[in-house]
């Protein structure tokens, strides 16, 4: 299922849209100087896409704040926690799936950057059971990833900078979406900056911010005296996300609003309201002299514990009487039936194999409050289990009456992203066929790469859990060690076999 998120109008006066799982797979820079309107495209886009993922906004300004009265994001103020407090915090909002903004506003800048690194590396530390799609964005990027050492502390600055090249390097795999935010640039760490494959660019004056966003968008360098003429709100557009081509893109409406402030021109109040203002400011009492005027604030509320704010955002379960009576077998049975019926349908698409375990989690959850399926889903790491024998075509009920538990029994010893490979040999083995080809291989691995798929046999070879032979005519055979199953003689070269 493609969820397209409408960001506004191209030139054409079509709608401008972003393949939201495309974005999250490649990541997203927006450039844009002061007043292009680059907070309210980021803005756009949280608003647009709050239905769909997780989020996690680092917002050094406390501009995005506001999200939380429209689409219930958990704030969390930087400055009610230590580092420490943060990262294990990070853990509890990826277990939770809660949608969060780190609100920085209130903290200096070199406890901005350890905050912000703290958070980061605690969703980026998070177990392999709870890397589930989320869109972390990160605003005036410059800040936290320097092209060159600024005025923080080498050490801030090194940990900021570790922590965003972590996300915009490695986080892919964790499921972490990098979406960045800079003014300039040339401010930008180009390691951090290279690891995304969508832009879009909105007005800039310096010659070295235009060049670079000519660069990243395959324009020539002629051509990029047009950054200087964009009007606000308007961001040339390119990535496999949105456009092949440069696509300037006017951003839509927002539904929530900035609390910094803005643009518009407001008079002078009139002249009795400005006599009366004089008198308040020049006969205005002296402060106090004896205590600095960071200690004669007021004392700030401590924090409520994280699993508090969290709790605030789980359903209360209403106290019932008694337990429900466990489901009858055949209801079971109808479940589990319903289930594997949903995978089938998910693995018809061609190019279901080759996403992400954690989006065909997200997309089959979809699928089982439609067709209303009871009970409680399998969490992710029972889906991967469903999902190796759906990409080696495995049909469970055509095996009832057969020695397969044995090679389930084996599987489950294996890695999981080599146990779709071991069960498509096993089927082959225990029904005598062809040892599937690499390109049927490749698929069951979740890959176009014949390369890898030979990789993989010679690393379940290694284990000694399968052994290969070769056969007449370059053709090959497997044999299962320890179940005494093999296939006949198969040609590796040939075209991918329907896995369904």
């Amino acid at each position: 299922m493609t969820v397209g998120i409408e960001m506004g109008s191209a030139t054409s006066g079509e709608a401008a849209r972003i393949d939201l799982e495309e974005l999250l797979s490649t990541r997203l820079l927006v450039q844009g100087n002061s007043g292009s309107g680059k907070s309210h495209l980021l803005r756009r886009l949280l608003e647009q896409s709050a239905p769909w993922v997780q989020q996690v906004v680092i917002d050094p300004e406390g501009d995005f704040v506001t999200l939380a009265d429209r689409h219930g994001h958990m704030v969390i103020d930087a400055a009610d926690h230590s580092g420490a407090a943060l990262y294990r915090n990070a853990e509890l909002v990826r277990r939770h799936r809660v949608s969060v903004i780190l609100n920085l506003e209130s903290v200096e800048v070199d406890d901005q950057l350890r905050c912000a690194a703290a958070f980061l590396n605690g969703l980026f530390e998070a177990e392999r059971d709870l890397w589930s799609p989320v869109m972390v964005v990160v605003d005036e990027a410059q800040l936290f990833a320097p092209a060159a050492a600024s005025e923080v502390s080498d050490e801030a600055r090194r940990l900021a900078l570790g922590a965003m090249t972590n996300l915009m390097c490695r986080g892919r795999k964790r499921g972490l979406a990098g979406v960045i935010a800079t003014q300039r640039l040339a401010k930008l760490a180009k390691n951090v900056a290279a690891e995304a494959s969508n832009f879009m660019m909105g007005r800039t004056f310096l010659d070295i911010d235009m060049a670079r966003a000519a660069d990243l968008l395959g324009m020539e360098r002629r051509q990029a005296e047009m950054f200087r003429d964009l009007p606000r709100g308007t961001f040339v557009a390119l990535g496999p996300a949105m456009s092949r081509r440069p696509l300037p893109v006017r951003i839509g409406s927002v539904e929530t609003a900035t609390r910094s402030a803005g643009p518009r021109l407001i008079p002078p109040p009139d002249q009795a309201a400005m006599e009366q203002a004089r008198d308040l400011i020049l006969n205005a009492p002296e402060p106090e002299a004896s205590l600095p005027a960071r200690q004669r604030r007021a004392p700030r509320a401590p924090a409520p514990d994280i699993l508090q704010q969290l709790a605030q955002y789980r359903p209360v379960a209403e106290p019932i009487a008694e337990p429900p009576p466990p489901p009858s077998p055949e209801a079971m049975a109808e479940r589990e039936a319903r289930l594997a019926a949903i995978l089938r349908q998910m693995m018809a698409d061609p190019e279901a194999p080759f996403r992400p375990a954690a989006l065909l989690y997200q997309d089959f959850l979809v699928r089982c409050r439609i067709q209303e399926v009871v009970g409680t889903p399998p969490d992710l790491p029972g889906f991967r289990r469903m999902l190796a024998p759906a990409l080696a075509g495995i049909d469970a009920a055509a095996m009832e009456g057969t020695d397969w538990p044995l090679a389930i029994e084996r599987a489950d010893a294996l890695p999981e992203d080599a146990q779709g490979v071991f069960l498509l040999l096993a089927r082959a083995a225990l029904a005598g066929a062809p040892c599937p080809s690499d390109a049927t291989i490749a698929r069951a691995y979740g890959s176009r790469s014949l390369g890898r798929a030979r990789r993989m046999l010679g690393w379940l070879e290694e284990r000694g859990v399968i052994v290969l032979r070769a056969e007449r005519a370059g053709r090959r055979a497997v044999a299962l060690v320890g179940l005494g199953w093999e296939t006949a003689p198969g040609d590796p070269d040939a075209p991918e076999a329907d896995a369904a």
